[in-house]
């Protein structure tokens, strides 16, 4: 059972499961209860995040784990994500944050965890800080939002563009994710790149192939044509700096790459993050649940 995130708290959770029990479920040991009460908790767009290692390590787990069963629910995926993946998403998102403005909290967390969940959140907090170093702020007046185009739609999109270019369909996603977000953000770049793939309009007429650089079908076969061009996939780094010419950024899009490439669950996590941005008053959420 999943409790309606307005109404739930440890005690009120354990109190609403126990309206519900029968003989078989009276067996069931605190464990179960502490654990679905916890996600209950978790299920609240400002959920309190744990701020020493061993109750942030122990959260992180968890809401990996809940994040991964949710996803796996989650059917069919062209109907927007239920209520338990866009919130669990969004407080794994909200915890990697926290560690990756302290580096010394996420060295003592991540040292708690699993080996697996270490190497995945280590990729994912170098690339995300690499990330955030290289943006600039932006005025909260020039943010501009939408949807994504659905998951499945995407996933076709840069399989369509792998066959054809012969880019690798993860490497796609994750320029996808880091440009925009998977088309979340809508708003040109300080330099002037525009569209899902954030193209500057002089590299989109020589290699977006007639398209429309806004639509996100041909901006991702668009940067595949790029890609390809630059020396992909035989030189895929060189050909993603000459894409973004910045180590940093080469690094963070191979990062995600690989962690969406082992882990089909990892493009559906990443698909679920919301939009941060960087402005000059500091950082702000623009998408996802909670917003006016």
């Amino acid at each position: 059972m999943i409790y309606h995130a307005k109404t739930c708290n440890l005690t009120r959770a354990i109190a609403c499961e126990a309206k519900h029990v029968t003989a078989h479920t009276r067996r069931h040991t605190a464990a179960t209860w502490l654990r679905r009460a916890s996600l209950c908790a978790l299920l609240v767009v400002n959920a309190p995040i744990p701020k020493e290692p061993a109750p942030l390590a122990s959260a992180l787990l968890r809401t990996s784990v809940d994040l991964e069963k949710a996803i796996g629910d989650w059917n069919p995926k062209t109907t927007a994500a239920p209520q338990p993946v866009v919130l669990l998403a969004l407080y794994q998102q909200r915890i990697y944050r926290l560690l990756t403005r302290d580096s010394s909290l996420a060295t003592r967390t991540l040292a708690l965890v699993p080996r697996d969940l270490q190497k995945v959140s280590r990729d994912l907090l170098a690339a995300q800080r690499e990330l955030y170093r290289l943006t600039p702020p932006i005025g909260v007046h020039a943010i501009k939002v939408a949807r994504a185009r659905p998951a499945p739609e995407l996933l076709s999109y840069y399989r369509e563009a792998q066959r054809r270019f012969k880019i690798p369909w993860n490497v796609l996603a994750a320029v996808n994710f880091v440009e925009t977000k998977f088309g979340k953000l809508r708003s040109a770049s300080a330099a002037g790149a525009q569209g899902p793939m954030q193209f500057m309009p002089a590299t989109w007429r020589r290699y977006g192939l007639g398209g429309n650089v806004q639509d996100a079908h041909d901006a991702i076969l668009g940067a595949a044509n790029y890609l390809h061009a630059s020396g992909a996939p035989q030189n895929l780094r060189n050909a993603l700096h000459h894409y973004n010419p910045s180590r940093a950024y080469v690094d963070a899009v191979v990062r995600y790459a690989r962690r969406v490439g082992a882990d089909r669950t990892m493009f559906y996590a990443l698909y679920n993050w919301q939009v941060f941005v960087k402005t000059p008053r500091g950082d702000r959420r623009v998408t996802g649940p909670g917003l006016p």
